[in-house]
């Protein structure tokens, strides 16, 4: 695909314009114009992830709008007063919406009841795309192109989003483009190519691993509740009594879990109480990895761990996980097995409950785990 990219615009001669040219030696002209031509060979092989990047002026948006034209996204109008729930299309149902804003990163229902504008930047950064890409799927032919991509976000949050972002893309078969000025994406985005419009290079890039993210886990007391009670999904109490533990990324708090003993029949076992992943860090595994770690922690000291939960992500993400086994289906409290705990708050919505068949650690880590 060959693109020809032409900038005009006409010059008015005014005192000030005459001055520089004498200083510079500038010839008299009365129109600037600039023609390049780029090629992108878009149609050599499939893909699902573009990226056009470089410094600011290199021509980055004029490129993706001189190939896509009215497909770029463009920044969504929500009304001040409702819900960012009612900004998505009427024609896609509640759990379509929730998945969607899940697989992008930002999975904290009681955040969801919010307007946009009462959202941190962040979380307004992943609302956009779970909007964009709600409006691609009703309509895929052609990509989803977003211009100034992450360019208003921490950086770090910007990794995190382009992980979230490019898993969910490449799950719905779609082709995304994404138009940036900073290079710290590509590691975490994988595009299948990337195109530098100042230099001209296209390059064709097989799909990678993004770059680990290793977690410090700890336990805490419970008074470390507080920085992630706002951002559970069901509730902001905790049981005194919760064992918990708190995982770390660079020295910044991202994940939290606590779990309680559980009274019944049967061997020794601990149930999860309550996981949470801090909104800028949600959407690449980190509270499903903190949970396994907590898990294989109590199997290595003699318990069963057991969790139940109402979250549509996580229950679909440990009904794909190899660790965890199902043993109560997605139904209401009162449908609840002997193996699993009964929830008297959940008798209006549906719950699933697990056991976690992972490895165990090796005991003495665990024990060192459980200290604090």
């Amino acid at each position: 695909m060959e693109v020809q990219v032409q900038l005009g615009c006409d010059i008015l001669e005014t005192p000030r314009v005459a001055q520089v040219r004498g200083m510079f030696d500038l010839a008299p002209q009365t129109r600037s114009e600039l023609s390049t031509t780029h090629h992108l060979p878009l149609d050599e092989k499939p893909w699902n992830i573009g990226l056009i990047f470089g410094a600011s002026g290199s021509g980055k948006s004029t490129l993706a709008k001189s190939i896509w034209g009215n497909t770029i996204h463009g920044r969504p109008e929500f009304d001040g007063c409702k819900s960012l729930l009612d900004a998505f299309p009427a024609g896609i149902s509640i759990l379509e919406i929730a998945n969607l804003l899940t697989s992008v990163g930002f999975s904290s229902p009681p955040s969801w009841l919010r307007p946009f504008g009462a959202l941190s930047t962040g979380q307004q950064f992943r609302v956009e795309l779970a909007l964009a890409l709600a409006r691609k799927i009703q309509s895929p032919e052609d990509p989803l192109v977003f211009d100034e991509f992450t360019s208003v976000v921490d950086r770090t949050v910007a990794q995190i989003g382009s992980a979230a972002l490019a898993k969910m893309v490449r799950q719905k078969n779609l082709r995304f483009v994404a138009v940036s000025c900073h290079h710290d994406i590509v590691d975490w985005l994988q595009p299948d190519w990337t195109y530098r419009p100042e230099t001209m290079q296209f390059e064709w890039r097989c799909l990678r691993r993004r770059p680990d993210i290793q977690l410090q886990i700890f336990r805490v007391r419970s008074s470390a509740w507080r920085l992630f009670a706002g951002h559970h999904y069901l509730s902001n109490s905790i049981a005194g009594s919760a064992v918990c533990f708190q995982a770390n990324w660079n020295g910044r708090p991202v994940a939290f879990s606590a779990w309680l003993p559980f009274v019944g029949k049967g061997p020794p076992t601990r149930r999860e109480h309550r996981t949470v992943c801090l909104p800028d860090f949600q959407g690449v595994g980190i509270g499903q990895a903190l949970s396994n770690t907590v898990a294989s922690l109590w199997r290595s000291q003699g318990f069963r761990a057991i969790s139940t939960t109402t979250h549509p992500g996580l229950i679909a993400s440990r009904m794909r996980s190899r660790d965890w086994v199902l043993k109560r289906k997605p139904g209401l409290a009162g449908a609840s097995s002997n193996a699993m705990p009964k929830l008297k708050h959940a008798t209006t919505r549906l719950t699933a409950g697990f056991e976690f068949v992972g490895e165990a650690m090796n005991p003495r880590q665990g024990r060192e785990l459980l200290m604090v």
